[in-house]
């Protein structure tokens, strides 16, 4: 099954819906049949203040779900993307949604908050979604939610094949021509839960933040099926990755003929 990760540009200060669907349509008219956003991926992220936030908060019947609505009921793909979400309970939340032919499948709430993200959202509070779909198992995390091995776990033990992960991942210094160390926990996720992994990251600059641009596809045995998008030291910009990969292959978590990464744990003693 062909799967997608989009890298594309996102303002606050000039939201524009027309590039997330433009790339959706170029993702699935190369055949995949998931595609991955990035988080907040039509509205922007870096906002200036809570009330800014809020302006750009929509409920799950708003214009940004609505579209992804109709672009997988068009397209016959499974559709992840991030966006700020009007929760019912008057609270903004960086959010994700998940829509299947026409469908709004399941939304999670960002947990674990980066940076002044809690001055501008409320944490969510349930565990990572996992839902069937017409792409198979499904989980889902938002960018710094990946970086805890227990929230990657409690979706691989609730029986995710594919770990879904909208990210704006900011670029930060690091030793020149290394790889950026969230790619590289991405991975390890991967190789470690026996999960398959896509995430989408953005590009372009936004009030003066730049971005990792590290898009990528990761099998279940830890290694990269494509990308990451942006090679350490360059800029990152719009790309459309698409790689191969057997959901089912995930449901299997041998290591080898005499070891099992679900098995082998020994709970009791952590």
């Amino acid at each position: 099954m062909l799967v997608a990760a989009c890298q594309i540009p996102a303002s606050v200060d000039a939201p524009d819906p027309a590039i997330l669907a433009a790339a959706v349509r170029e993702a699935a008219g190369r055949g995949a049949r998931l595609v991955v956003l990035p988080e907040l991926a039509a509205c922007g992220y870096v906002f200036r203040d809570a009330a800014e936030a809020r302006a750009a908060a929509e409920p799950t019947t708003g214009p940004t779900v609505t579209l992804l609505r109709e672009l997988s009921a068009e397209l016959g793909c499974v559709l992840v993307a991030g966006f700020a979400e009007l929760g019912d309970d008057g609270q903004v939340h960086n959010s994700v949604a998940l829509t299947d032919g026409g469908g709004l499948v399941a939304v999670y709430r960002k947990v674990h908050l980066w940076g002044s993200e809690p001055d501008l959202f409320r944490a969510g509070d349930a565990r990572p979604a996992v839902v069937d779909t017409s792409a198979g198992r499904i989980g889902l995390l938002i960018c710094y939610d990946l970086e805890f091995p227990e929230w990657a776990r409690l979706a691989a033990e609730a029986g995710a094949e594919i770990l879904a992960v909208p990210v704006n991942w900011p670029l930060l210094p690091r030793p020149a021509g290394v790889p950026a160390l969230e790619t590289v926990k991405a991975q390890a996720a991967a190789g470690t839960y026996r999960v398959h992994v896509v995430v989408a990251d953005r590009c372009g600059s936004e009030r003066g933040v730049d971005w990792v641009g590290g898009s990528l596809v990761c099998g279940a045995d830890g290694y990269l099926l494509a990308g990451p998008a942006t090679a350490p030291g360059s800029v990152a910009g719009p790309a459309v990755l698409v790689a191969d990969l057997d959901p089912v292959a995930a449901r299997d978590k041998a290591v080898g003929p005499r070891n099992h990464a679900v098995h082998d744990r020994r709970p009791e003693l952590y």
